[in-house]
């Protein structure tokens, strides 16, 4: 593989194309407007800067990893691309309609690959016209330093496609695992089950954000507590997933709470938004948790 097309510019569509890009593929970044996209291409020059000034890399490594990424705001320029990577958010119809169009554009050699976190990627596949070549790639946030890549595998899939993905993710200096295409694969549907009891617990004045972090972190040796990484992933993310995964097993174990909807409705998303479980100032930085909670 050389050229990789990354669709969505998102946090995570963005943390995909800059491991690429740095792994010296060419990469094409697309999303549906191209603001989004300079915006997500300026937040990676900003991560690259940081990793100048840090001794990790130099400015000419920086250069060129930028060098390697094009910016796209139309789907056709993935038709040279040797896997498409999506990476838009979680809705079913809407990569049914991304991959109805790629398959019209792209090569028929060229592999699909979902990053989603919780649907069914058989289902996806199923809706392409080349099932054998779609399987379900699963990055972590940030993408830029999670080692793990979930390899998840539609029944119609090919072996080769498996291989192909796998040597991929080494070469992005990532490790993989595989599962079958179950709502929330391996981590999320593990991960899901305590972070559902997050909101809850506050819910019910059983303690503070703050304190379920402590407590995770030095009591259960967590790097990051349940509602700093609900903050990182977007509370809306986790919300999709959490939907999913009560749709598809109709388990009440991962019934939504209902702080949880108020949180989407009030707009508090996490650190994109500027308040989620915590508040955030312009830098990202964390002033304190979110009192607005408990009103």
């Amino acid at each position: 593989m050389k050229k990789i097309g990354v669709i969505g510019s998102g946090t995570m569509g963005l943390g995909i194309a800059q491991v690429c890009a740095e792994s010296g593929f060419d990469v094409v970044l697309n999303d549906i407007d191209i603001k989004f996209v300079e915006k997500a291409v300026a937040r990676i020059e900003k991560s690259l800067s940081r990793a100048v000034e840090k001794g990790k890399i130099d400015a000419g490594q920086k250069d060129a990893t930028l060098g390697r990424i094009q910016k796209s705001a139309d789907l056709k320029d993935m038709a040279d691309a040797d896997i498409v990577i999506e990476a838009i958010f979680e809705n079913m119809e809407a990569k049914k309609q991304v991959y109805a169009t790629l398959d019209e554009v792209c090569k028929p050699e060229t592999i699909f690959a979902s990053n989603t976190s919780s649907l069914s990627v058989t289902e996806i596949a199923a809706n392409t016209k080349r099932p054998a070549k779609f399987i379900g790639m699963h990055f972590f946030n940030p993408a830029t330093i999670m080692k793990l890549v979930e390899v998840v595998m539609p029944m119609q899939v090919a072996e080769e496609t498996i291989l192909a993905v796998e040597e991929l993710a080494r070469q992005l200096g990532k490790e993989t695992v595989r599962a079958k295409d179950s709502p929330g694969f391996i981590v999320n549907r593990i991960l899901v089950m305590g972070g559902n009891e997050v909101p809850f617990m506050v819910e019910e004045g059983v303690a503070t954000p703050e304190d379920i972090d402590k407590a995770m972190k030095l009591g259960a040796n967590w790097r990051m507590g349940p509602c700093e990484l609900g903050d990182l992933v977007g509370v809306d993310i986790q919300l999709a997933v959490r939907e999913t995964l009560f749709k598809e097993f109709k388990d009440p174990k991962y019934r939504p709470s209902l702080l949880t909807y108020k949180m989407i409705r009030a707009g508090y998303l996490g650190q994109k938004t500027g308040k989620g479980w915590y508040v955030y100032d312009e830098k990202g930085n964390k002033l304190g948790w979110n009192k607005d909670l408990f009103r």
